[in-house]
């Protein structure tokens, strides 16, 4: 009796540690990318479900740091991140064009809002977003109203300073006037301050409608949605390999797959079921049946300029064989004008 004890005792240690054995092979096979991110993409939960398909179907861990663009830019060049996922064209250019980020690829896009009180003051509702941003300025300096800024930097308070360009206005003057108030906190946060302060911000939509869904606030309505002005786009870049020892080759494959079939669909279906229409837009399908207005909005507010061609990511930022990427001769583009 003793012996058959001992020996199915035996077995039970052979099987445990077999499977202690066999879990931490299987976790030292896990892969880790760190990707610093625009914190809309992360308020809305998009990207946990990317991270969930990661890990189940490719065994590699997605760790995301959300920050505003800014922030994300700054985290790749000190060598924390191996890509960024960003939206505002003009910092990616620089980061590239400073050597530290490569293979830039345009994979979703959304559109900005301005939120505001549902009794709207200001009578914005249902302007172009240039006008609304003019009555605005003179409603807050009538002490009526007040607006809500980001000011830190990020994609959506790039796409601000611009819009204030567009209307006039020197943000940089702006914004310290009486009417303006500064959060310096990414776009979940001032939402949450806007509805509480009952005043005007720009937003992305899908952030807006995950809160507004959510019950965290609740004084906000969508006032402006529609230009061309509005179009948010969102870019995958890739740090560059000669300039950090980072996992470029998962990186290259989350590009490629977010671009891809599968990263298209997921994209194209988050949100669908919650909000009866999906938060994010995939752009592959756009840019290749040239469907219009939105492949010259896309074009004229998301991709650079290469000599004769449009493109999203130039020559010059390519790095090896691991891409293919858009280009779009001017010529054979009608009414693209760089913002």
């Amino acid at each position: 009796m003793n012996r058959v004890i001992l020996a199915v005792l035996g077995v039970i240690v052979l099987i445990t540690g077999g499977l202690i054995l066999y879990n931490y092979q299987t976790q030292s096979k896990v892969r880790h990318l760190t990707i610093s991110t625009t914190t809309s993409l992360y308020d809305t939960g998009f990207l946990d479900v990317i991270g969930e398909i990661f890990k189940k179907e490719y065994n590699i861990e997605l760790r995301f740091i959300p920050k505003g663009t800014g922030a994300a830019i700054e985290d790749a060049k000190n060598g924390v991140c191996d890509a960024i996922i960003v939206h505002a064209r003009s910092k990616e250019l620089e980061f590239m064009e400073e050597g530290y980020g490569v293979n830039r690829k345009v994979f979703a896009y959304n559109f900005f809002v301005i939120v505001g009180p549902r009794d709207d003051p200001a009578g914005i509702r249902g302007l172009p977003p240039v006008e609304a941003l003019k009555r605005i300025a003179e409603a807050g300096r009538e002490g009526k109203v007040i607006w809500i800024t980001r000011d830190d930097g990020s994609g959506t308070n790039t796409k601000e300073i611009n819009l204030w360009r567009l209307a006039g206005y020197n943000y940089s003057e702006i914004k310290n006037e009486g009417w303006v108030y500064r959060t310096g906190s990414g776009m979940g946060e001032t939402l949450k301050i806007t509805d509480a302060k009952k005043g005007y911000t720009l937003s992305d939509r899908a952030t807006y409608l995950k809160y507004s869904k959510k019950g965290i606030v609740n004084n906000l309505d969508i006032l402006v949605d529609r230009g061309s002005e509005l179009i948010n786009i969102y870019s995958i870049i890739v740090v560059n390999p000669e300039r950090y020892r980072k996992n470029y080759k998962d990186a290259i494959f989350l590009a490629r797959w977010l671009t891809g079939e599968e990263g298209q669909r997921v994209i194209g279906e988050f949100g669908r079921e919650e909000f009866g229409k999906p938060l994010f837009h995939p752009v592959v399908e756009v840019l290749e049946s040239r469907e219009k207005p939105l492949f010259t909005w896309i074009l004229r507010y998301g991709f650079i300029e290469d000599g004769e061609v449009l493109t999203e990511c130039p020559r010059r930022f390519r790095y090896g064989e691991d891409l293919t990427f858009f280009e779009f001769k001017r010529e054979d583009v009608e009414d693209v004008v760089e913002e």
